[in-house]
């Protein structure tokens, strides 16, 4: 058993070293040639004028996370489809607590008007 436990220590170990070495290995051996012109602001061949940070309404990102929550959904609904002849009961009785789930939370979404563009 303590031998079990070794590998899992010696990984704990190791691990970090490989993206330090990684990361390490670059600035060492990299060529430095500071420049000023290397160091202004590049955006498509044009100088930036104004603000370079554009901010997005947070609802964008909320409606992004709601349409990434529902492809998964179709992701892990699609397989149970496919095989739907051959599942035992239970197994779709747990397909459609998952569908009721996610209905729960396009639900919840609609109340808390997430999904309008207003």
């Amino acid at each position: 058993m303590l031998d079990t436990w070794l590998y899992i220590g010696i990984f704990f170990l190791v691990a970090p070293l490989i993206p330090a070495v990684a990361i390490l290995i670059p600035k060492v051996i990299a060529p430095r040639k500071p420049n000023p012109i290397k160091l202004e602001t590049y955006e498509c061949g044009l100088e930036t004028v104004g603000d370079s940070q554009v901010q997005f309404r947070v609802q964008y990102y909320i409606f992004a996370l709601i349409f990434l929550v529902f492809d998964i959904e179709a992701v892990f609904l699609f397989p149970w489809a496919v095989a739907f002849k051959q599942l035992s009961l239970f197994m779709v009785v747990e397909g459609i607590i998952f569908i009721l789930i996610l209905l729960a939370g396009l639900v919840y979404a609609w109340r808390k008007r997430v999904l309008e563009w207003a």
